[in-house]
């Protein structure tokens, strides 16, 4: 019997499997697909989730694979410059198409010893007080302590919990698809920049060696949204729009995503929970989705694997539905306004431009920009000082960068006072004595970067260690 079994091997379901592993979990990766997809539903990664592997090590490996781009144009494809004071040492998108940080995460899965098996389809699932039973179409049965649906939008795991899965349907439809182009570039551009006056979900993005991303807005919603358009279906919306389709031909991938938003009623069931699309999906404007999913798994990783070592605070584990529910939630309202904002509605477009407007004062657009970058977020920790349920942007130590004494997994006390102690936590928590001014005599921050304490009495440092680390 495995400690956790993880249903679904894309980003977020790796991603949270190799946080457990960090910390010796047995954990197990069922994929239902026998090969990693080929389609590309994201394209970058955002300062938040940046940080996130740099947290990892992982950095160091994604960031050669992707292109920088400027943070400006990210909310409604409003362009404007990029704000000044953007709380990241990462102020960029790392535009890398989702199947490569798959794979970079695949990769460091395998070295550190994550067993990913493929080709089991989930059809049943039950729990008890002890384990969750798995059921897959090919007879296979297995057991674990706890489960993880990391399995998409259409999760069967979320299903068979029973979860409501709340929100509304899809009322427009993009098809997209990977394909060559004979059209030359120049003639392209110029298109593809008047028609998107008007048409934001009409797109054309190189990825190099005469391969292309090709979207344009769907002419109605399918009826079965997973049957993928043929290239005559692209090609004919293509020509609507622009006139021409390019000479498309030759597709890598062809697929369909519509604007349907919803968000799972509650990320645990027992000894089941939620991760990812599974637990919410919505429109990809400002390309938050696949981010989302990777902070999910930050945050659900180290909880988990302290309720699997026996060594988790009470509440610990239910801390992650309410932390990560009400983030999703902000998510799905930032992307229905975008969605809004996108329509050629003459109301909405009234909207757009004063919205527009508002966005020439610098602290509104770094405002909303924060919203898609993920570094706005602040956990529910109670009262305190601003600080307390961030993030702590990375700050450089006499002992090295804050990201780089994060890599093993364990919480981090910064210490000024000289005078303080993790005592009986020293298993779980790092005790650093730093010179450098902070906000705080000292500081503790989770396993996820997130400040759990600031202050200086040894006394309430046990209570919040208790608290976020269990008994000594």
């Amino acid at each position: 019997m495995s400690d956790v079994i993880v249903v679904g091997a894309g980003p977020t379901g790796v991603m949270l499997a190799t946080e457990l592993r960090l910390r010796g979990v047995d954990v197990l990766v069922v994929e239902r697909d026998t090969e990693p997809t080929k389609v590309v539903r994201g394209m970058g990664l955002h300062a938040r989730s940046i940080e996130v592997m740099d947290q990892r090590g992982l950095l160091e490996r994604i960031l050669p694979l992707g292109t920088t781009y400027p943070l400006g144009g990210f909310f409604a494809g409003i362009r404007k410059p990029s704000p000044e004071g953007v709380n990241t040492t990462y102020p960029y998108v790392l535009g890398i198409p989702q199947p490569v940080v798959e794979r970079v995460l695949l990769e460091y899965a395998d070295e550190i010893g994550v067993e990913i098996r493929r080709g089991l389809e989930l059809t049943g699932l039950d729990q008890d007080g002890d384990g969750v039973n798995l059921e897959f179409a090919d007879g296979t049965r297995l057991r674990s302590r706890y489960a993880v649906g990391c399995d998409g939008g259409r999760s069967k795991v979320r299903k068979l919990l029973g979860v409501d899965f709340p929100g509304e349907p899809t009322r427009v439809e993009t098809l997209l698809g990977e394909v060559e182009l004979t059209e030359d570039w120049p003639t392209i551009v110029a298109i593809v920049e008047e028609v998107r006056k008007t048409q934001l979900r009409f797109g054309v993005v190189p990825l190099g060696d005469g391969v292309y991303r090709l979207g344009a807005p769907a002419d109605g919603v399918a009826e079965d949204p997973t049957v993928p358009p043929t290239l005559d279906e692209l090609r004919k919306q293509v020509r609507e729009l622009a006139g021409t389709d390019f000479g498309a031909h030759s597709p890598r991938w062809l697929s369909r995503f519509g604007d349907a938003t919803r968000l799972a009623e509650r990320y645990r069931v027992d000894r089941v929970l939620l991760a990812g699309d599974a637990a919410h999906i919505h429109p990809p404007q400002g390309g938050q989705g696949l981010n989302l999913g990777l902070q999910d798994a930050f945050n659900l990783g180290w909880k988990l694997a302290a309720e699997v070592d026996g060594r988790a605070p009470e509440g610990l584990l239910d801390s992650y539905h309410a932390e990560r529910h009400p983030v999703a939630a902000a998510v799905l309202d930032n992307t229905r306004a975008q969605v809004v904002l996108t329509s050629l509605d003459a109301g909405a477009q009234a909207v757009r431009k004063l919205v527009a407007e508002l966005m020439d004062f610098e602290e509104v657009n770094r405002y909303l920009l924060e919203k898609i970058i993920a570094v706005d977020i602040r956990y529910d920790l109670g009262d305190g000082p601003d600080l307390l349920g961030r993030r702590l942007r990375d700050v450089t130590l006499k002992q090295g960068r804050l990201f780089e004494l994060l890599r093993g997994g364990r919480g981090v006390l910064l210490d000024r006072t000289g005078t303080l102690t993790v005592g009986g936590w020293s298993d779980r928590v790092d005790h650093i004595t730093i010179t450098e001014e902070l906000d705080a005599p000292a500081i503790l921050v989770r396993p996820d970067g997130h400040v759990a304490w600031l202050g200086e009495d040894q006394q309430d440092l046990d209570t919040h260690l208790a608290r976020w680390f269990g008994d000594r």
